[in-house]
């Protein structure tokens, strides 16, 4: 079966299903079909936002028999394209923004259970008000939803203490393109009961399935906190600093961020209420956080290691935050680079990652290559330094604009990428393949791993109904012709 253009019959069905009288009469809401970076603009038939996940099976089932494509739709946030189609036959999007219960919270059990349209910082503060953690932490986490950081398995800040998404889940429950429900609600910690369907469907980008629901681990909340911004004298010092940090205090460094220059240029045009801390004006800095249980001295223990630090040449100027409002200050600038960066216009954006140990040569690299590329391009180099994760981003000359030099980002990719892989890194770290990086996992994918992924996706949907094109080039289409018309509804 090929997918098809739903037929009105069709969609008045697909309504009917979540108890609708029929799609809304001005068509598909502009916000389901835009990205952050508007590099891609989507088309759908139409938007169903069913209320539980019942619903979604029908939704589902429905489509995989009708032969209609399903685009799961989180917050939109993604910055790959994975929840867009911009050709080919018009789908359905499948929002699960009404699916936004925190259904349990279990201190005992250090997990909760939350539905995956609930906001990732409504998850964070459903945690809080347990005296728990909940760690995973990105800048979109006031509109991202929980189900697409489990579809990306996102990353964020605090992976160097907590892991991903895919480490911080305990099970989900999801819907499978044939439209039948996988209960994998468990808040256990050990459950080898056969393959885990858990571990397969995070990170898929809703190509296998959609996940409805799922159990999250929780942690103590730290009782002491420490936030810092260190000016250090280039980026081999700053993984020397982690290394060292990391022997003196143990593994409670949750963040640790890599900040370039321009990145507080660009803060400073767009955003000047974000003052920076540190009069030294540094080329590079870090921010850092660490936490600890109560009674450990983490202040005087912090201090001292710093000073080490300082006494060897790793450290060149910092500011220790004396309060909360001062550490969220120094959090907030880190956060707005990316809304700063879009602002000013990247020609490119990159997540990379390579070994901790690489990143220095992929830095000093890098800017070697993209010279060769165009000497007049400006880098913004930043990100998490603690997983070798780092987001590499070309900009215009200033006074000129993207669309002068958007014609060199092609080059500059694949430069970057070819780069990072040469060094053992890859591509996509934390963001997903979508359907930007399809080319990129063409290339450089290990061929036996995209076998076995297609094989993957033809047993689990064999009709390819869900989320065609995004990770795995889509099927070829069927003409233009309607599907789901009187028989199928």
């Amino acid at each position: 079966m090929k997918i098809r253009t739903p037929s009105p019959d069709a969609i008045s069905h697909l309504h009917a299903l979540i108890g609708e009288a029929g799609p809304p009469a001005d068509g598909v809401a502009p916000r389901y079909l835009a990205e952050p970076r508007d590099r891609y603009h989507g088309r759908a038939a139409t938007v169903l936002r069913p209320r539980d996940t019942g619903e979604v099976a029908a939704i589902v089932g429905y489509c995989q028999g009708a032969g209609i494509g399903v685009i799961p739709y989180s917050g939109g946030t993604g910055l790959v394209g994975g929840q867009l189609v911009e050709d080919g036959p018009l789908p359905v999007i499948l929002s699960l923004e009404r699916m936004d219960r925190i259904r349990s919270v279990s201190a005992e059990d250090n997990a909760m259970v939350v539905e995956a349209g609930a906001i990732l910082a409504d998850v964070q503060a459903a945690a809080a008000e347990a005296n728990r953690l909940f760690p995973l932490s990105l800048a979109a986490e006031g509109s991202a939803r929980i189900g697409g950081n489990l579809a990306t398995n996102a990353g964020g800040v605090q992976v160097l203490r907590y892991g991903t998404a895919r480490e911080l889940c305990l099970g989900i429950e999801a819907v499978l393109p044939d439209g039948s429900v996988h209960h994998g609600l468990k808040l256990l910690r050990k459950d080898n009961t056969g393959y885990d369907l858990r571990h397969l469907l995070i990170g898929a980008e809703g190509t296998l399935g959609v996940i409805t629901a799922a159990a999250l681990k929780l942690f103590p909340r730290p009782a002491e906190t420490l936030t810092a911004m260190i000016a250090v004298p280039d980026p081999a010092a700053a993984v020397a600093l982690l290394g060292r940090l990391r022997d003196r205090l143990g593994d409670g460094i949750s963040g640790f961020e890599l900040i370039g220059r321009l990145g507080l240029r660009f803060l400073a045009e767009h955003f000047p209420e974000r003052r920076d801390p540190l009069e030294s004006d540094p080329e590079w800095r870090v921010l850092m956080e660490i936490g600890a249980p109560p009674e450990t001295g983490l202040a005087a223990r912090a201090e001292a290691a710093l000073a080490e630090a300082f006494e060897a040449g790793l450290a060149t100027d910092g500011v220790l935050a004396s309060s909360q409002a001062q550490a969220q200050a120094m959090w907030a600038i880190r956060e707005t680079i990316p809304e700063a960066n879009r602002l000013v216009g990247a020609i490119a954006s990159h997540d990379i990652a390579v070994p901790i140990g690489s990143i220095a040569e992929f830095i000093e690299r890098g800017r070697a290559a993209i010279a060769a590329v165009d000497p007049a391009l400006r880098i913004n180099c930043f990100g998490h330094i603690g997983d070798g994760n780092l987001h590499y981003n070309l900009f215009p000359p200033e006074g000129a604009t993207k669309a002068d030099f958007v014609h060199r980002r092609e080059a500059g990719t694949a430069a970057l990428h070819e780069l990072a892989v040469s060094l053992g890194g890859t591509y996509s770290a934390e963001h997903g393949i979508g359907r930007a990086k399809l080319a990129d996992l063409q290339r450089f994918g290990d061929p036996a791993k995209l076998a076995a992924m297609r094989a993957i996706k033809q047993a689990l949907d064999p009709a390819g109904v869900m989320n065609p094109g995004a990770v795995l080039p889509a099927a070829v289409p069927d003409a233009p012709a309607e599907a789901g018309g009187a028989a199928a509804g």
